[in-house]
């Protein structure tokens, strides 16, 4: 198929850096990420000889069969093994700490999951040590031609959304996506939430895109019960589906923001979960804002090439805030989000500056130059 001819042209080079880098220290290196987000493309590359003995896709039945008896399938392989969608069995974990410990073991294994380390369970246990995870996104302005940022925005970045021929065919494949995925990925992991249920709470949990969450108001709307809101929040969230922001809290007195916001993490996902249609649909919407803040975080964090554990936001009720704070290397970056073509300075970035003694404090904007709004504030583009 041409679309595949093409995600495989667009070679994700910092990922196979990253898998190559965690071989050389563990093992077993984990891609997590969510479905369709080119997981298995980046397998392929790293296992050049295509699959094969070597190869198991447990969304195969035969595939998963031959699993079911982890020792004989994989005891007489050497090289590389690649076990997509590890999801479907967490029970092979424990035999894979076996495995990787014998003495005469010379195999590294490569293992694809759609759902986070703690939907996938057992496998931190057991694997402590022995496995580094590394998430993978769908694509990222850094991969794409710099001038289709906009289309990367409005359709999203899984490759067969983006690379849709056109922008009707990404939308019945986003619509697809999102019925698949409420219909048969979230069965498959284990988790028995009535369908319908699932979907009403995140479309309507997509209307508090980018704002702090509250359990006991979306409780309310939908008729379920704060706690288990917040289940519902965690399986969107270790599926990759919304990002939670924790806040950051700082040693002052006054009154500070402790619940987590929340973001859909692809704009294209989240445009469809408005009913959201062509780009002029987008353009007039009251959530052009909201959109543009969080693909703009969502690049902003991808280009930063740091674990979410060290992504948060920060709010005094009623006085200031930040969009996002990136911890890196003992290091404090503050970012603001503004759709707009003359970013400005505020008062609340002034008190974020001091009273976080940030280093560098950034307004992220939808321009083509970077340059300095104060000496300690610069206004960046995507």
């Amino acid at each position: 198929m041409k679309i595949a001819y093409y995600i495989d042209m667009i070679i994700r080079k910092s990922y196979l850096d990253a898998i190559d880098q965690a071989f050389k220290v563990h093992p077993i290196v984990a891609l997590l990420g969510p479905r369709q987000c080119g997981k298995t493309t980046l397998a392929r590359h790293v296992f050049k000889e295509g699959p094969g003995s070597n190869y198991f896709d447990l969304e195969d039945p035969t595939h998963e069969m031959r699993i079911q008896n982890p020792k004989i399938a994989l005891s007489s392989l050497s090289g590389l093994i690649v076990i997509d969608e590890v999801q479907r069995a967490p029970e092979l974990f424990k035999y894979l700490r076996v495995h990787v410990d014998q003495p005469t073991n010379n195999t590294k294994i490569l293992i694809l999951g759609s759902a986070s380390r703690e939907l996938i369970k057992q496998s931190s246990e057991s694997l402590a040590g022995r496995i580094q995870y590394i998430e993978v996104a769908p694509f990222s302005y850094k991969e794409i031609a710099v001038n289709n940022k906009q289309e990367l925005w409005f359709k999203g970045g899984f490759p067969l959304s983006y690379l849709a021929k056109t922008k009707d065919q990404s939308q019945v494949w986003r619509d697809a996506y999102i019925k698949t995925y409420l219909e048969q990925d979230i069965p498959n992991l284990g988790i028995t939430i009535p369908a319908q249920q699932l979907r009403r709470f995140w479309y309507m949990l997509a209307h508090y895109h980018g704002q702090i969450f509250n359990a006991s108001e979306l409780g309310g709307s939908l008729g379920i019960t704060s706690p288990t809101t917040k289940k519902y929040l965690d399986i969107l969230s270790g599926t990759f589906m919304v990002r939670q922001l924790q806040p950051w809290l700082a040693n002052i007195k006054k009154r500070q923001v402790k619940s987590s916001k929340i973001y859909i993490r692809d704009s294209g996902i989240y445009h469809r979960l408005l009913q959201l249609g062509s780009d002029e649909d987008i353009l007039i919407n009251p959530k052009l804002g909201a959109s543009w803040e969080g693909f703009a975080l969502e690049q902003t964090i991808l280009k930063a090439e740091v674990d979410s554990s060290n992504c948060y936001f920060w709010g005094v009720h009623g006085q200031a805030e930040v969009d996002l704070i990136i911890v890196k290397k003992g290091k404090k970056y503050g970012y603001e989000f503004k759709y707009s073509d003359q970013p400005k300075i505020t008062k609340s970035m002034r008190k974020a500056i001091n009273i976080l003694e940030l280093d560098s404090f950034s307004v992220v904007y939808p321009g083509d130059v970077d340059f300095d709004l104060a000496d300690d504030i610069q206004a960046k583009c995507l």
